[in-house]
């Protein structure tokens, strides 16, 4: 319970800041209305490995903010709604929490799913903050002062470039890039080729592949005979654990490199010794390397009875999104959470809030809706099975939390 009890803390002296403590204290002997938010995403399926810890991260959040005292005595209330990682799904849960009136909105894993309700959002003027999904696509469309679409996850556009530095440094210059027909696939390959042509490269082979697919050996056959001597995936999960084992049948022994899906259960799992080595964009590795991550484990822990998180960057980054929206709503002291009011707040979240992924201050701001920055990136890989840092460098760097720098 100590991790709980200091959560609490933390939003009591956040309210005694703002002047509201007194109200949360009277409140406790009545009954009101709740603060309902809408937790949108795939929680079955075959996203749910990464949709389940972002559901379970916000929803340790809540009972945290809610044990505090919610907002003006309000509990918080999530209305969560199962998108499938289907694009048509997803339009009709976004259009069902637009009329059960939630104040705002966390969600979308998958970049596509997102892509297809974004303007329902934005047509409605009710904030979106996306704690999973990183197509860059989706906080580039509309022109950000005027964006209610939020992200705390970190875009493709820096994991890329991450990655490709990476890849640079170690003299794997010749890459393949395998990417699926998604929207996701899409933008991720677009990012990719950008970093590349920073280094004054160009990909030696493209291949493209429908999700769903069983079997990619011509695909990967034709990125070996192209002389590639590393391979960018760009995909969710399974169809990643696809290419990992076609190396394998081919017996092509070079690095599979890609964003945070190669720290899914679907690729790890279903391309078990395949996916040993393979290197990946995080901003959360599950490990106690400090004490707000060993709390969060901790308490996470406890809460869902299971010593390992599957994603633990969705968990992460889903849980402190819940408490920056938290932090944006009780800085309305009128009790006014229409759509505008809080998209304002989120932009001028003057406290700092020490979160599990990093120290976020001024994450959002009326010209820049993304709150994750390039130098809080570390590389993973996988050992045995489970993502740890690729260097010790960067075991280290994590040591220190990193602060968002605007240059991205």
């Amino acid at each position: 319970m100590e991790f709980q009890a200091r959560g609490f803390r933390a939003v009591r002296h956040m309210c005694v800041a703002l002047g509201l403590v007194g109200t949360l204290v009277a409140a406790g002997a009545q009954t009101l209305a709740p603060i309902r938010i809408g937790l949108i995403g795939p929680f079955s399926g075959a996203s749910s490995d990464f949709g389940l810890p972002m559901r379970n991260g916000a929803l340790l959040a809540v009972d945290e903010i809610n044990a505090a005292g919610g907002y003006l005595g309000r509990p918080i209330e999530l209305v969560i709604k199962d998108d499938t990682a289907n694009p048509d799904v997803g339009l009709q849960r976004t259009q069902e929490l637009m009329q059960e009136g939630v104040v705002a909105t966390i969600g979308f894993c998958n970049t596509g799913v997102a892509m297809k309700s974004l303007d329902l959002f934005q047509n409605a003027r009710s904030p979106l903050i996306v704690p999973c999904a990183t197509g860059t696509p989706i906080t580039a469309k509309f022109a950000a002062a005027d964006s209610y679409v939020f992200r705390t996850s970190p875009r493709d556009a820096l994991q890329a470039p991450f990655v490709v530095d990476d890849l640079v440094s170690r003299g794997w210059t010749k890459v393949a890039v395998l990417a699926d027909k998604t929207g996701y696939g899409e933008a991720g390959l677009n990012d990719v080729v950008q970093a590349l042509a920073v280094h004054g490269l160009k990909p030696v082979h493209i291949g493209r592949f429908d999700i769903g697919v069983k079997d990619l050996r011509d695909e990967v056959k034709a990125a070996q005979e192209s002389g590639a001597n590393v391979v960018f995936s760009y995909t969710v999960g399974a169809e990643a654990a696809v290419i990992a084992k076609a190396r394998q049948a081919l017996k092509w022994n070079v690095p599979q490199v890609g964003a945070w899906p190669l720290s899914f259960p679907a690729y790890i799992q279903g391309a078990k010794e395949a996916a040993e080595g393979s290197l990946m964009a995080q901003t959360f590795i599950g490990e106690p390397s400090n004490e707000r991550r060993v709390a969060f484990l901790s308490a996470y822990a406890r809460k869902f009875q299971t010593r390992k998180i599957a994603v633990p960057m969705a968990a992460a980054q889903a849980y402190d999104t819940v408490y920056l929206l938290s932090y944006a709503l009780l800085s309305i002291r009128n009790g006014e959470l229409s759509g505008p009011a809080i998209k304002h707040a989120l932009e001028n979240i003057k406290r700092v809030y020490y979160g599990v992924v990093t120290t976020h201050e001024q994450p959002f701001s009326r010209d820049d809706k993304d709150a994750i920055s390039k130098n809080m990136l570390v590389m993973g890989t996988v050992r045995e099975g489970i993502v740890t840092f690729a260097y010790a460098a960067d075991r280290k760097k994590n040591l220190i939390i990193q602060r968002k720098k605007n240059a991205g």
